[in-house]
């Protein structure tokens, strides 16, 4: 029975840069408002009694607004007109008011204090579920998939898109319990002044239209932005982690200018969108006001005539100035509508995308001898990529066209304990075939068998916990040489100067300042290219591995130590299995058979011997090798 990881539903990811044709403009438009209440959904479904929580604090303060309106007219009627009635206030009647206006306060606080704390947990929930999904999903996803999107996207992708798809979620409360106070507050308009308050109400479709307009004029404008955030994000880690090729070959200024033409456009978009924000707010701002003015001359004239009372046109007037509030925190949430429906939907891309790896349930033994390996008719091609705005690289690290076979019928056997060595030029498929021991990709036909089980039938994380594989580019933590080759595997001291001592990495380290306790900063920058090579083959030594595959992972590392490398190996890793990708011939000497490789397929097996004597071919290959690096060597001593 296979188990699935991993959500297939067939869309591809990322953030692609450019601008948008007019119809899926017009049609952004049209549809972000309700696209944006569907992302709200998502996080009310998901948060339910926060949400409640929340919007019952907004509630009761919009209702207690309110209710201030009521007391300021009440007191205007009882109390304030009264006293200039008769010269004298009645001190139980001041004492009620000031109760009364207390009392309000203190449950408004209370509202105010639930509504923030409740949007608050809401949003910061909401974003730390999601950043956890799509950090589970990228892990999750097959090397293939990684390599067709720029790390600087995806970066993009787990925060600065995460965070605006849940932006709305601060003003949701208040916009929520703002509805409630805007009916509340028209109801007393109503009750205390029909006349007034239809006149006060002539406001509100004044309002909605500036909100309709603002949202038309921001909604490209947001969408555009927060593209250009992703654009941004992806120079800036391109130009950081080719930081040595940026200053070896001068491009400081290129890299430069590259990054500030997408900062100065992203700049342009959201200083056009402050502009609109900018007019807009205070237009937002005046139309209540004007109201008021006109209710006040209404409500003059309507006192005057005996038609209504002060305490009426009181309350109507601050009732129309509350209720310009709800409107304004409603024009809140609509404003951060744009971002985060593109922001959504990136992250959806993310959780949605094709790549679900099937896993079966055998496990494999634990008796710490070498491992059985069989490769029958394998064969890969490089999958058809859609298009991006980057160049796509394979997840092996070659090139190939897209639909180029990498490998076609490849079939081998290496018995326990035995050590054979991958042989051929560049783009033969070495690296491709590791790849696909490792099931970093699966095969088009053939199977790859380990212990006569298939490695698609094997459990989640069992592979790992008997094969490794040291590449040629070694990759360490900025952590400590002890950190760097443990990597939370559950090790001692002791188990990890062991695998440094068959790495040929002890000397080394046991002369840094701090020993194990040594960091090495980001990437291993304070080491040397052979000693981080060397540090990542100890990382692979200390899980005891049964198949160990190593992909040119000693090409740093001077031809000596490499030899005693290979020795130490042979000699003391446990009897485990080498798949070793090599071009030295003192390393290709040392294996048992030696797969000469050309085209995606074997054109040779053999010895080491053997292949020189009857493979013209294959002797061209290890001797040009040899010779460019001693050429090399001659040029280092000069």
């Amino acid at each position: 029975m296979a188990v699935q990881t991993g959500v297939e539903a067939g869309a591809e990811t990322g953030a692609e840069s450019g601008a948008e044709t007019g119809a899926e403009t017009g049609r952004r438009r049209s549809s972000t408002t309700r696209e944006g209440f569907r992302v709200l959904g998502v996080g009310i479904r998901r948060e339910p009694w926060i949400f409640t929580l929340s919007a019952l604090g907004s509630v009761l303060f919009g209702a207690l607004t309110v209710a201030d309106a009521w007391v300021l007219g009440w007191s205007t009627d009882h109390v304030v007109l009264p006293a200039f009635r008769t010269g004298e206030a009645d001190a139980s009647m001041l004492l009620a008011v000031v109760a009364l206006f207390l009392g309000v306060a203190i449950l408004r606080a209370v509202g105010i204090v639930a509504r923030r704390l409740g949007a608050g947990v809401m949003q910061y929930r909401m974003q730390a579920h999601y950043r956890r999904a799509v950090t589970r999903q990228y892990l999750r996803l097959p090397m293939e998939w990684h390599h067709r999107h720029p790390t600087g996207q995806l970066l993009s992708n787990a925060n600065s898109d995460v965070e605006a798809a849940w932006m709305p979620i601060a003003p949701l409360p208040m916009a929520v319990g703002t509805v409630a106070m805007m009916a509340i507050a028209v109801v007393q308009m109503l009750l205390a002044d029909v006349v007034m308050a239809a006149v006060g109400l002539l406001v509100f479709p004044a309002v909605i239209g500036a909100n309709v307009v603002f949202q038309r004029l921001s909604s490209p404008l947001m969408t555009r932005a927060q593209q250009l955030r992703a654009e941004l994000s992806e120079i800036a880690h391109e130009s950081f982690d080719g930081a040595v090729v940026v200053k070896t070959l001068g491009r400081e200024q290129e890299e430069t200018d590259r990054f500030a033409a997408t900062a100065r456009e992203l700049r342009d978009v959201q200083v056009r969108a402050g502009r609109i924000r900018a007019a807009f707010d205070p237009a937002l701002s005046s139309l209540p006001n004007l109201g008021v003015l006109v209710v006040l001359a209404v409500g003059v004239s309507r006192v005057v005539s005996g038609a209504t009372d002060p305490g009426d046109v009181v309350t109507v007037a601050y009732l129309l100035t509350v209720v310009s509030f709800p409107i304004r925190s409603i024009g809140w949430l609509l404003g951060e509508f744009p971002r985060s429906v593109v922001g959504y939907e990136r992250v959806t891309r993310v959780l949605e995308a094709t790549g679900a790896v099937e896993y079966g349930e055998a496990r494999l033994p634990r008796d710490g001898g070498g491992a059985h390996l069989v490769v029958e008719d394998l064969g890969y091609t490089h999958p058809t990529t859609h298009p991006t705005t980057h160049p796509t690289t394979h997840p092996t690290g070659e090139a190939p066209a897209p639909g180029d076979a990498l490998l076609g019928s490849v079939s081998f056997e290496v018995r326990p304990g035995a050590t054979v060595a991958l042989v051929g030029p560049t783009a033969s498929g070495k690296t491709t075939l590791t790849a696909l021991l490792t099931r970093l990709v699966d095969p088009d036909h053939g199977r790859v068998l380990l212990d006569d089980t298939d490695l698609r039938d094997l459990a989640p994380g069992e592979l790992a916990g008997s094969v490794s594989l040291v590449g040629q580019t070694a990759f360490l933590f900025d952590d400590t040489v002890r950190g760097n080759v443990a990597l939370g595997a559950d090790v001692g001291d002791d188990e990890v100067w062991e695998a440094l001592r068959t790495a040929q990495a002890d000397g080394f380290v046991a002369a840094l300042p701090h020993g194990l306790d040594s960091r090495l900063g980001e990437r291993g920058t304070s080491l040397s290219g052979g000693q981080r090579q060397r540090i990542s083959l100890a990382r692979a030594l200390v899980r005891r591995p049964r198949l160990l595959i190593l992909d040119d992972a000693t090409s740093a590392v001077d031809p000596e130590v490499e030899a005693r490398i290979l020795a130490a190996l042979r000699g003391g890793s446990g009897g485990a299995t080498l798949v070793v990708v090599a071009y030295r011939k003192a390393t290709i000497g040392l294996a048992d058979e030696v797969l000469h490789l050309d085209g995606g397929r074997i054109v040779d097996r053999g010895t080491h011997d053997e292949l020189l004597r009857r493979s013209p071919a294959y002797a061209e290959l290890v001797n040009a090798y040899e010779a460019d690096h001693e050429h090399d060597r001659t040029e280092q001593d000069a």
